[in-house]
């Protein structure tokens, strides 16, 4: 009987462990989910607040601060007459279309992404390529440029409209650049394609101009500058590569970003970016 009593004693004293550890883990169930419920509430609260303080915060001073590397004319150059360039009027017009002035903020191209994700400034606008490596971090804007390289001919050659039209003919290109590796590229593709390459784009678009080379494949920046004082020639309106320049933000400030676009888009139906562009690449 005692041994009896002892096994239901035993088997009421497991039982009511079992009730309590059940008690305990429903608790620790309903607790886990009320941490889990917490934490999703906190994660969206916290995380929209991050979306919009950058916002909230660029409206209520009336600043967008720009960041920039000063060092890369036409787009940004700064001199005894100030600063000026292609992103210093793109960036003036964005921020009078979101009612904003610009404050811009210097730096050395290898600090632009650490000053931006340290909160010193709102954005960068200096010429940047999309990086997909940094998207962890920040975000990019719809492109507003391409840097890309563009095909050069002379003027009066309607037989060339793009790269498959050089079959049979020489291109000229800057040693070592994209346009080179481009060139190579389609020099495989094309059964007779002569590929010749200089030390400057200044001698690649030279050699269009005196028929060494029928056309010269380009980065569209250096391209647009050399055409403009280089009578007889022309661009065909297709890049050849794609090379993106971008506005930069946080990840975070989604709110910006979606502003920066929004301001973007009117701008390029307004026609005010291809002004801005002719002003500066043209001329």
């Amino acid at each position: 009987m005692m041994r009896l009593r002892n096994i239901r004693v035993m088997g009421r004293r497991n039982l009511t462990k079992r009730c309590k550890d059940a008690k305990v883990q429903r608790c620790k169930g309903k607790k886990k989910m009320g941490w889990a419920i917490l934490l999703i509430f906190l994660f969206f609260a916290v995380g929209c607040h991050a979306e919009d303080e950058s916002w909230v915060r660029i409206q209520e001073s009336g600043v967008l601060r720009v960041g920039l590397d000063p060092t890369f004319p036409p787009f940004e150059n700064v001199d005894e007459s100030g600063l000026h360039g292609f992103d210093i009027d793109l960036a003036n017009e964005i921020a009078a279309n979101l009612g904003l002035q610009t404050e811009f903020v210097l730096f050395g191209y290898d600090g632009l992404y650490d000053a931006l994700g340290t909160g010193q400034v709102d954005v960068l606008i200096s010429a940047l390529v999309i990086i997909p490596e940094r998207m962890r971090d920040f975000a990019y804007s719809e492109p507003y440029f391409n840097a890309g390289e563009i095909l050069i001919v002379q003027e009066s050659d309607d037989a060339i409209a793009e790269m498959a039209d050089l079959n049979g003919r020489s291109l000229s290109v800057e040693l070592g650049t994209q346009g080179h590796v481009a060139a190579t590229t389609w020099q495989r593709k094309l059964n007779n394609l002569t590929v010749l390459p200089f030390n400057t784009p200044e001698e690649a678009i030279t050699a269009v101009s005196d028929t060494t080379a029928d056309a010269t494949l380009i980065d569209a920046i250096s391209g647009r500058l050399f055409l403009s004082s280089t009578p007889g020639l022309k661009r065909l309106p297709d890049p050849v590569t794609v090379e993106p320049f971008a506005i930069v933000v946080r990840i975070d400030d989604t709110q910006l970003l979606e502003n920066l676009n929004n301001s973007l888009e009117k701008i390029q139906a307004s026609g005010e970016l291809e002004s801005i562009t002719a002003r500066w690449l043209d001329q």
